[in-house]
């Protein structure tokens, strides 16, 4: 059985459940362009293949300066919706994080920027239990680069065999595993659809999550047991 001695976690749909609300924000500002964006749409351009719909918008014959002046206006939508929102924690991840936390090193990847996952987390109380947190503007390239989860692993001072991460997405999936780590995929509403190959496993609940974690953490069987009370 595989040991881990530190997870890094993705932020947007594994630890907060935020991912419905981008999707809104996107499909607001593109709605007056005629761009009436999907769900399935959202998750292929946004989740999986990480381009957008700024490519729609310049086949249009719009220029750049507009997708750059969209991109703020997103940036500002997103986080207005965030602080909107209440109790963003996914139900469970409180109980999973602290099982683990004596036992194994901590840090969360995420492609949010800073301003976004501050707001999020505003009233989560999740922040304590990791050791850094890397947003967007802390590495080079975004998702599904590994240049995230490369810094997450020298951030661990720990060789990706003996980590794993948690994705909830397909770049999310390909960056973990082209930093040379196995990765677990939490399903959710958006992604349900999807085969994740590539992946170690795909879990269908936060209970499950924590099961798995635990499995790889010696030790570790008063903590199942607390993951299985709470859950």
């Amino acid at each position: 059985m595989k040991t881990i001695q530190g997870v890094l976690w993705d932020n947007d749909g594994v630890l907060v459940d935020t991912e419905q609300l981008f999707y809104e924000s996107n499909r607001d500002l593109l709605l007056p362009y005629g761009i009436d964006l999907t769900p399935k749409q959202f998750f292929d351009w946004f989740l999986d293949n990480n381009y957008g719909a700024w490519h729609v918008l310049l086949g249009q014959g719009h220029d750049i300066a507009l997708v750059d002046r969209l991109r703020l206006e997103r940036k500002r939508l997103f986080a207005d919706r965030l602080r909107q929102a209440r109790r963003l924690a996914l139900p469970g991840v409180q109980q999973v994080l602290a099982a683990l936390r004596p036992h194994v090193a901590m840090g969360v990847v995420t492609s949010a920027y800073e301003q976004h996952f501050e707001i999020s987390h505003a009233a989560t109380g999740l922040r304590g239990h990791f050791d850094f947190v890397l947003t967007r503007e802390m590495y080079l390239e975004s998702k599904p680069a590994p240049d995230g989860y490369l810094l997450g692993l020298q951030r661990l001072g720990l060789d990706a065999a003996h980590c794993v991460a948690v994705e909830d997405s397909p770049r999310g999936l390909r960056a973990a595993n082209a930093a040379g780590l196995e990765c677990i995929v939490l399903r959710n509403q958006m992604n349900r659809h999807h085969a994740f190959d590539g992946a170690f496993c795909v879990v269908e609940s936060m209970a499950e999550l924590g099961e798995v974690l635990a499995s790889f953490v010696p030790g570790m069987a008063v903590a199942q047991r607390q993951l299985e009370a709470f859950l």
